[in-house]
């Protein structure tokens, strides 16, 4: 990848290979690998950008699905608080 720098404007030529990374992808790639995650994460996640692509889907077709069909969101779970465990 390759940005030219005209009238030493650096700015303006380092926003244009952000913009490239970003249409590329790598931007995304980089900030998924960023930390580990788990395979169920990663599962989940998938899961629901589907459905977030498929409720956008629905709301640009008004009369392609009944409301009441549409997919159920997995429900999140509930993160135990780490300081109000009982000592026994």
């Amino acid at each position: 990848m390759q940005v030219t720098v005209y009238n030493n404007d650096v700015g303006r030529a380092l926003k244009k290979l952000k913009k490239k990374m970003f249409d590329e992808g790598t931007i995304k790639l980089l900030m998924e690998r960023r930390y580990y995650e788990k395979p169920s994460a990663i599962r989940r996640k998938k899961k629901l950008e589907a459905i977030n692509r498929q409720e956008k889907q629905t709301k640009r077709d008004k009369d392609a699905l009944n409301p009441h069909s549409r997919i159920q969101r997995p429900k999140k779970k509930k993160k135990s608080k780490f300081g109000q465990r009982k000592a026994s």
